[in-house]
Protein backbone atom coordinates (compact mmCIF):
# COMPACT_ATOMS: atom_id res chain seq x y z
CA UNK A 1 0.00 0.00 0.00
CA UNK A 2 1.35 3.44 -0.85
CA UNK A 3 1.84 6.18 1.72
CA UNK A 4 -0.99 8.09 -0.02
CA UNK A 5 -3.53 5.29 0.41
CA UNK A 6 -6.53 5.78 2.77
CA UNK A 7 -5.44 6.04 6.37
CA UNK A 8 -8.54 4.64 8.07
CA UNK A 9 -7.96 1.31 9.80
CA UNK A 10 -10.42 -0.92 11.64
CA UNK A 11 -10.42 -0.39 15.40
CA UNK A 12 -7.86 -2.57 17.14
CA UNK A 13 -8.43 -4.54 20.30
CA UNK A 14 -5.49 -6.58 21.52
CA UNK A 15 -8.01 -8.48 23.64
CA UNK A 16 -9.61 -10.02 20.54
CA UNK A 17 -8.52 -13.62 21.01
CA UNK A 18 -10.72 -14.84 18.14
CA UNK A 19 -8.41 -13.05 15.71
CA UNK A 20 -5.25 -13.71 17.76
CA UNK A 21 -5.64 -17.50 17.72
CA UNK A 22 -7.52 -17.92 14.44
CA UNK A 23 -4.70 -20.05 13.04
CA UNK A 24 -4.83 -22.61 15.86
CA UNK A 25 -7.12 -25.62 16.11
CA UNK A 26 -8.60 -26.56 19.47
CA UNK A 27 -5.97 -29.28 19.89
CA UNK A 28 -3.13 -26.89 19.05
CA UNK A 29 -4.51 -24.33 21.47
CA UNK A 30 -4.64 -26.88 24.30
CA UNK A 31 -1.03 -27.85 23.59
CA UNK A 32 0.09 -24.21 23.74
CA UNK A 33 -1.96 -23.75 26.92
CA UNK A 34 -0.08 -26.61 28.59
CA UNK A 35 3.28 -25.17 27.54
CA UNK A 36 2.55 -21.68 28.85
CA UNK A 37 1.07 -23.13 32.03
CA UNK A 38 4.47 -24.74 32.60
CA UNK A 39 6.35 -21.56 31.63
CA UNK A 40 4.22 -19.61 34.07
CA UNK A 41 5.75 -21.63 36.92
CA UNK A 42 9.05 -19.93 37.75
CA UNK A 43 10.60 -22.79 39.71
CA UNK A 44 9.58 -25.30 37.04
CA UNK A 45 11.15 -23.16 34.31
CA UNK A 46 14.41 -22.90 36.26
CA UNK A 47 14.54 -26.62 36.94
CA UNK A 48 13.46 -27.54 33.42
CA UNK A 49 16.05 -25.28 31.83
CA UNK A 50 18.80 -26.94 33.83
CA UNK A 51 17.54 -30.41 32.93
CA UNK A 52 17.33 -29.57 29.23
CA UNK A 53 20.86 -28.17 29.21
CA UNK A 54 22.17 -31.28 30.91
CA UNK A 55 20.21 -33.67 28.68
CA UNK A 56 21.48 -31.94 25.54
CA UNK A 57 25.04 -31.97 26.85
CA UNK A 58 24.89 -35.68 27.66
CA UNK A 59 23.01 -36.59 24.48
CA UNK A 60 20.30 -38.51 26.33
CA UNK A 61 18.07 -40.56 23.97
CA UNK A 62 14.78 -38.90 23.11
CA UNK A 63 15.86 -35.46 24.34
CA UNK A 64 15.93 -33.86 20.89
CA UNK A 65 12.54 -35.34 19.95
CA UNK A 66 10.96 -34.11 23.18
CA UNK A 67 12.38 -30.59 22.87
CA UNK A 68 11.66 -30.28 19.15
CA UNK A 69 8.00 -31.13 19.64
CA UNK A 70 7.45 -28.84 22.62
CA UNK A 71 9.31 -25.60 23.36
CA UNK A 72 11.30 -25.65 20.08
CA UNK A 73 8.12 -26.12 18.03
CA UNK A 74 6.45 -23.21 19.83
CA UNK A 75 9.24 -20.67 19.41
CA UNK A 76 11.29 -21.86 16.39
CA UNK A 77 10.53 -22.49 12.75
CA UNK A 78 12.68 -25.57 12.25
CA UNK A 79 16.25 -26.69 11.99
CA UNK A 80 16.76 -25.44 8.42
CA UNK A 81 15.38 -22.79 6.09
CA UNK A 82 13.45 -25.51 4.26
CA UNK A 83 11.80 -26.65 7.52
CA UNK A 84 10.68 -23.06 8.13
CA UNK A 85 8.73 -22.81 4.88
CA UNK A 86 5.44 -24.27 6.16
CA UNK A 87 5.49 -21.78 9.08
CA UNK A 88 6.25 -18.92 6.68
CA UNK A 89 3.37 -19.96 4.44
CA UNK A 90 0.97 -20.31 7.39
CA UNK A 91 1.84 -16.84 8.71
CA UNK A 92 1.48 -15.48 5.19
CA UNK A 93 -2.15 -16.63 5.07
CA UNK A 94 -2.83 -13.99 7.73
CA UNK A 95 -0.71 -11.29 6.03
CA UNK A 96 2.08 -11.72 8.58
CA UNK A 97 5.66 -11.68 7.35
CA UNK A 98 8.49 -13.90 8.54
CA UNK A 99 11.98 -12.81 9.63
CA UNK A 100 14.28 -15.84 9.43
CA UNK A 101 16.61 -15.56 12.43
CA UNK A 102 19.56 -17.96 12.28
CA UNK A 103 20.03 -18.42 16.02
CA UNK A 104 23.23 -20.44 16.13
CA UNK A 105 26.04 -18.65 17.93
CA UNK A 106 29.47 -18.70 16.32
CA UNK A 107 32.42 -20.67 17.66
CA UNK A 108 34.90 -17.82 17.27
CA UNK A 109 36.76 -19.13 14.22
CA UNK A 110 36.97 -17.85 10.67
CA UNK A 111 35.30 -21.06 9.51
CA UNK A 112 32.30 -20.49 11.79
CA UNK A 113 32.08 -16.81 10.80
CA UNK A 114 32.13 -17.75 7.12
CA UNK A 115 29.46 -20.39 7.72
CA UNK A 116 27.23 -17.82 9.45
CA UNK A 117 27.77 -15.34 6.60
CA UNK A 118 26.74 -17.99 4.09
CA UNK A 119 23.64 -18.88 6.12
CA UNK A 120 22.58 -15.22 6.29
CA UNK A 121 23.11 -14.91 2.53
CA UNK A 122 20.84 -17.94 2.14
CA UNK A 123 18.10 -16.26 4.21
CA UNK A 124 18.33 -13.20 1.94
CA UNK A 125 18.03 -15.41 -1.13
CA UNK A 126 15.04 -17.14 0.47
CA UNK A 127 13.44 -13.76 1.16
CA UNK A 128 14.00 -12.81 -2.48
CA UNK A 129 12.10 -15.92 -3.61
CA UNK A 130 9.26 -15.52 -1.09
CA UNK A 131 6.50 -12.94 -0.92
CA UNK A 132 6.20 -13.53 2.85
CA UNK A 133 9.73 -12.66 4.07
CA UNK A 134 10.14 -8.86 4.23
CA UNK A 135 13.37 -8.78 6.29
CA UNK A 136 16.58 -10.67 6.95
CA UNK A 137 18.58 -10.25 10.16
CA UNK A 138 22.01 -10.94 11.59
CA UNK A 139 24.25 -10.20 14.54
CA UNK A 140 27.65 -8.72 13.82
CA UNK A 141 29.17 -11.04 16.44
CA UNK A 142 28.06 -13.94 14.26
CA UNK A 143 30.64 -12.88 11.68
CA UNK A 144 33.20 -10.94 13.76
CA UNK A 145 35.39 -11.38 16.84
CA UNK A 146 33.81 -9.80 19.93
CA UNK A 147 37.18 -9.01 21.49
CA UNK A 148 38.25 -7.02 18.43
CA UNK A 149 34.98 -5.09 18.31
CA UNK A 150 35.42 -4.23 21.99
CA UNK A 151 39.04 -3.21 21.49
CA UNK A 152 38.09 -0.84 18.66
CA UNK A 153 35.42 0.83 20.81
CA UNK A 154 37.91 1.23 23.67
CA UNK A 155 40.30 3.04 21.31
CA UNK A 156 43.01 0.41 21.63
CA UNK A 157 45.42 -0.32 18.80
CA UNK A 158 44.93 -3.61 17.00
CA UNK A 159 47.77 -5.98 16.23
CA UNK A 160 48.46 -6.76 12.58
CA UNK A 161 46.72 -10.10 13.03
CA UNK A 162 43.67 -8.41 14.57
CA UNK A 163 43.60 -5.82 11.77
CA UNK A 164 43.52 -8.61 9.22
CA UNK A 165 40.76 -10.43 11.14
CA UNK A 166 38.71 -7.25 11.35
CA UNK A 167 39.13 -6.61 7.63
CA UNK A 168 37.74 -10.08 6.96
CA UNK A 169 34.83 -9.39 9.33
CA UNK A 170 33.94 -6.13 7.59
CA UNK A 171 34.08 -7.96 4.25
CA UNK A 172 31.52 -10.47 5.58
CA UNK A 173 29.19 -7.66 6.67
CA UNK A 174 29.70 -5.98 3.31
CA UNK A 175 28.81 -9.19 1.46
CA UNK A 176 25.59 -9.55 3.46
CA UNK A 177 24.54 -5.93 2.92
CA UNK A 178 25.42 -6.04 -0.79
CA UNK A 179 23.24 -9.14 -1.30
CA UNK A 180 20.34 -7.49 0.55
CA UNK A 181 20.69 -4.40 -1.62
CA UNK A 182 20.90 -6.51 -4.78
CA UNK A 183 17.58 -8.20 -3.98
CA UNK A 184 15.90 -5.21 -2.33
CA UNK A 185 15.51 -7.06 0.99
CA UNK A 186 15.44 -5.04 4.21
CA UNK A 187 18.20 -6.13 6.59
CA UNK A 188 18.24 -5.77 10.36
CA UNK A 189 21.58 -5.49 12.15
CA UNK A 190 20.80 -6.62 15.69
CA UNK A 191 21.87 -4.62 18.75
CA UNK A 192 24.33 -6.14 21.19
CA UNK A 193 26.16 -5.25 24.41
CA UNK A 194 27.03 -1.61 25.10
CA UNK A 195 30.79 -2.13 25.37
CA UNK A 196 31.04 -2.78 21.64
CA UNK A 197 27.70 -1.45 20.32
CA UNK A 198 29.26 1.81 19.13
CA UNK A 199 31.58 -0.19 16.86
CA UNK A 200 28.51 -1.93 15.42
CA UNK A 201 26.72 1.42 15.02
CA UNK A 202 29.57 2.88 12.98
CA UNK A 203 29.66 -0.19 10.76
CA UNK A 204 25.88 -0.02 10.28
CA UNK A 205 26.05 3.65 9.31
CA UNK A 206 28.82 2.95 6.81
CA UNK A 207 26.57 0.34 5.20
CA UNK A 208 23.58 2.69 5.26
CA UNK A 209 25.57 5.45 3.55
CA UNK A 210 26.41 2.99 0.78
CA UNK A 211 23.17 1.03 0.37
CA UNK A 212 20.35 3.28 1.65
CA UNK A 213 20.48 5.92 -1.09
CA UNK A 214 17.02 5.15 -2.49
CA UNK A 215 15.32 3.62 0.57
CA UNK A 216 16.13 1.94 3.87
CA UNK A 217 17.75 -1.43 3.11
CA UNK A 218 20.14 -1.63 6.10
CA UNK A 219 18.48 -1.08 9.49
CA UNK A 220 20.22 -0.52 12.81
CA UNK A 221 18.69 -1.58 16.13
CA UNK A 222 18.22 0.77 19.10
CA UNK A 223 17.77 -0.66 22.60
CA UNK A 224 15.72 1.98 24.36
CA UNK A 225 16.35 0.62 27.84
CA UNK A 226 19.67 2.44 27.38
CA UNK A 227 19.27 6.10 28.29
CA UNK A 228 21.52 7.30 25.43
CA UNK A 229 19.85 5.51 22.52
CA UNK A 230 17.34 8.17 21.49
CA UNK A 231 20.16 10.70 21.30
CA UNK A 232 22.10 8.20 19.17
CA UNK A 233 19.12 7.83 16.84
CA UNK A 234 18.73 11.60 16.51
CA UNK A 235 22.41 11.98 15.69
CA UNK A 236 22.13 9.20 13.11
CA UNK A 237 19.16 10.95 11.52
CA UNK A 238 21.01 14.26 11.32
CA UNK A 239 24.03 12.60 9.71
CA UNK A 240 21.85 10.75 7.21
CA UNK A 241 19.94 13.89 6.29
CA UNK A 242 23.20 15.77 5.69
CA UNK A 243 24.74 12.93 3.65
CA UNK A 244 21.57 12.12 1.70
CA UNK A 245 20.72 8.55 2.72
CA UNK A 246 17.88 6.88 4.59
CA UNK A 247 17.79 5.40 8.09
CA UNK A 248 16.21 2.09 9.02
CA UNK A 249 15.52 1.95 12.76
CA UNK A 250 14.32 -1.10 14.63
CA UNK A 251 13.23 0.03 18.07
CA UNK A 252 13.37 -2.50 20.91
CA UNK A 253 13.46 -2.19 24.65
CA UNK A 254 16.50 -4.45 25.03
CA UNK A 255 17.78 -7.94 25.71
CA UNK A 256 20.76 -7.72 28.07
CA UNK A 257 19.53 -5.74 31.06
CA UNK A 258 20.93 -7.86 33.90
CA UNK A 259 24.20 -8.44 32.05
CA UNK A 260 24.64 -4.72 31.32
CA UNK A 261 24.14 -3.76 34.95
CA UNK A 262 26.48 -6.50 36.16
CA UNK A 263 29.31 -5.62 33.76
CA UNK A 264 28.99 -1.88 34.43
CA UNK A 265 29.36 -2.53 38.15
CA UNK A 266 32.35 -4.84 37.63
CA UNK A 267 34.11 -2.26 35.47
CA UNK A 268 33.21 0.74 37.62
CA UNK A 269 31.18 2.33 34.82
CA UNK A 270 27.84 4.10 34.91
CA UNK A 271 24.96 1.69 34.33
CA UNK A 272 23.73 2.44 30.77
CA UNK A 273 20.24 1.15 31.60
CA UNK A 274 17.40 3.50 32.51
CA UNK A 275 16.71 3.63 36.27
CA UNK A 276 13.11 2.39 35.98
CA UNK A 277 10.87 0.52 33.57
CA UNK A 278 8.66 3.61 33.35
CA UNK A 279 11.67 5.60 32.13
CA UNK A 280 12.33 2.98 29.45
CA UNK A 281 8.68 2.98 28.39
CA UNK A 282 8.68 6.77 28.13
CA UNK A 283 11.91 6.81 26.12
CA UNK A 284 10.63 4.08 23.80
CA UNK A 285 7.42 5.97 23.11
CA UNK A 286 9.35 9.19 22.58
CA UNK A 287 11.50 7.37 20.02
CA UNK A 288 8.38 6.16 18.19
CA UNK A 289 7.08 9.72 18.05
CA UNK A 290 10.42 11.04 16.79
CA UNK A 291 10.55 8.44 14.02
CA UNK A 292 7.01 9.15 12.84
CA UNK A 293 7.81 12.87 12.80
CA UNK A 294 10.80 12.11 10.55
CA UNK A 295 9.30 9.25 8.52
CA UNK A 296 10.43 10.98 5.34
CA UNK A 297 13.98 9.95 6.33
CA UNK A 298 13.48 7.16 8.92
CA UNK A 299 11.77 3.81 8.33
CA UNK A 300 10.59 2.21 11.58
CA UNK A 301 10.08 -1.27 12.97
CA UNK A 302 8.54 -1.40 16.43
CA UNK A 303 10.04 -4.64 17.72
CA UNK A 304 8.00 -4.90 20.89
CA UNK A 305 5.59 -7.06 22.85
CA UNK A 306 4.30 -3.98 24.68
CA UNK A 307 0.65 -3.40 23.92
CA UNK A 308 0.60 0.28 24.92
CA UNK A 309 3.52 1.17 22.65
CA UNK A 310 2.03 -0.80 19.75
CA UNK A 311 -1.29 0.99 20.13
CA UNK A 312 0.52 4.33 20.41
CA UNK A 313 2.28 3.77 17.08
CA UNK A 314 -1.04 3.10 15.35
CA UNK A 315 -2.37 6.37 16.83
CA UNK A 316 0.74 8.32 15.80
CA UNK A 317 0.35 7.00 12.26
CA UNK A 318 -3.29 8.05 12.11
CA UNK A 319 -2.48 11.51 13.49
CA UNK A 320 0.24 11.90 10.84
CA UNK A 321 -2.12 10.78 8.06
CA UNK A 322 -0.13 7.63 7.35
CA UNK A 323 -1.86 4.55 5.96
CA UNK A 324 -1.79 1.35 8.08
CA UNK A 325 0.15 -0.34 5.29
CA UNK A 326 2.71 2.43 4.83
CA UNK A 327 5.82 0.47 3.70
CA UNK A 328 8.08 2.53 5.97
CA UNK A 329 6.45 1.34 9.21
CA UNK A 330 6.44 -2.19 10.62
CA UNK A 331 5.57 -4.06 13.80
CA UNK A 332 7.42 -7.23 14.86
CA UNK A 333 7.15 -9.83 17.61
CA UNK A 334 8.79 -13.15 18.38
CA UNK A 335 7.20 -16.24 16.88
CA UNK A 336 5.12 -18.08 19.46
CA UNK A 337 4.49 -14.98 21.57
CA UNK A 338 2.14 -11.97 21.52
CA UNK A 339 -0.14 -13.32 18.81
CA UNK A 340 -2.79 -10.94 20.16
CA UNK A 341 -0.59 -8.10 18.87
CA UNK A 342 0.64 -9.58 15.61
CA UNK A 343 -2.60 -11.07 14.32
CA UNK A 344 -4.81 -8.13 15.33
CA UNK A 345 -2.40 -5.61 13.79
CA UNK A 346 -2.22 -7.63 10.57
CA UNK A 347 -6.01 -8.00 10.56
CA UNK A 348 -6.28 -4.19 10.71
CA UNK A 349 -3.94 -3.78 7.74
CA UNK A 350 -0.67 -2.91 9.49
CA UNK A 351 2.65 -4.33 8.32
CA UNK A 352 3.61 -7.07 10.77
CA UNK A 353 6.23 -9.79 10.96
CA UNK A 354 7.35 -12.57 13.27
CA UNK A 355 10.96 -13.19 14.24
CA UNK A 356 11.39 -16.90 13.47
CA UNK A 357 14.49 -18.43 15.08
CA UNK A 358 15.84 -21.54 13.40
CA UNK A 359 18.84 -23.87 13.51
CA UNK A 360 19.77 -27.31 14.88
CA UNK A 361 17.94 -28.04 18.14
CA UNK A 362 21.09 -28.55 20.21
CA UNK A 363 22.59 -25.31 18.85
CA UNK A 364 19.47 -23.13 19.18
CA UNK A 365 18.23 -24.21 22.62
CA UNK A 366 21.18 -22.74 24.56
CA UNK A 367 20.45 -19.43 22.83
CA UNK A 368 16.76 -19.54 23.75
CA UNK A 369 17.44 -20.60 27.33
CA UNK A 370 20.05 -17.87 27.80
CA UNK A 371 17.59 -15.35 26.43
CA UNK A 372 14.96 -16.50 28.92
CA UNK A 373 17.48 -16.38 31.77
CA UNK A 374 18.68 -12.91 30.79
CA UNK A 375 15.39 -11.22 30.04
CA UNK A 376 13.17 -11.12 33.12
CA UNK A 377 10.36 -9.56 31.07
CA UNK A 378 9.69 -12.95 29.47
CA UNK A 379 8.24 -14.25 32.74
CA UNK A 380 5.61 -11.52 32.74
CA UNK A 381 4.87 -12.07 29.08
CA UNK A 382 4.29 -15.80 29.59
CA UNK A 383 1.69 -14.94 32.23
CA UNK A 384 -0.05 -12.65 29.76
CA UNK A 385 -0.01 -15.37 27.07
CA UNK A 386 -1.42 -17.88 29.54
CA UNK A 387 -4.38 -15.66 30.40
CA UNK A 388 -5.17 -14.88 26.75
CA UNK A 389 -5.14 -18.57 25.83
CA UNK A 390 -7.44 -19.31 28.77
CA UNK A 391 -9.79 -16.62 27.50
CA UNK A 392 -9.88 -18.08 23.98
CA UNK A 393 -10.48 -21.61 25.22
CA UNK A 394 -13.45 -20.36 27.26
CA UNK A 395 -14.76 -18.41 24.26
CA UNK A 396 -14.64 -21.53 22.09
CA UNK A 397 -16.31 -23.65 24.76
CA UNK A 398 -19.18 -21.15 25.00
CA UNK A 399 -19.82 -20.90 21.27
Amino acid sequence: MSPDAPTQAPPISFEDTRVAFASKSDAQLRKVYALFAAMNNGSLVKTGSGLMKAALKWGLPGTKFLIKHSIFEQFCGGETIAECRPVTAELGKYNIGTILDYSVEGEGSDASYDHTRDEILATIDEAHRSQHIPFSVFKVTGVADVAILEKIQAGQLLTAQEEAAHTRAVARVEAICARAHQHGIRLFIDAEESWFQHTIDLLAYDMMAKYNREKAIVWNTYQLYRHDRLDALKAAHDAAAEAGYYIGAKLVRGAYMEKEARVAKQRGHQNPINPTKNATDALYDEALSYCVQHVDRISICAGTHNEASSLLLTQLMQQAGLAPGDPRIWFAQLYGMSDNLTYNLAHAGYNTAKYLPYGPVAAVMPYLLRRADENTAIAGQSSREFLLIQKEIRRRQNR
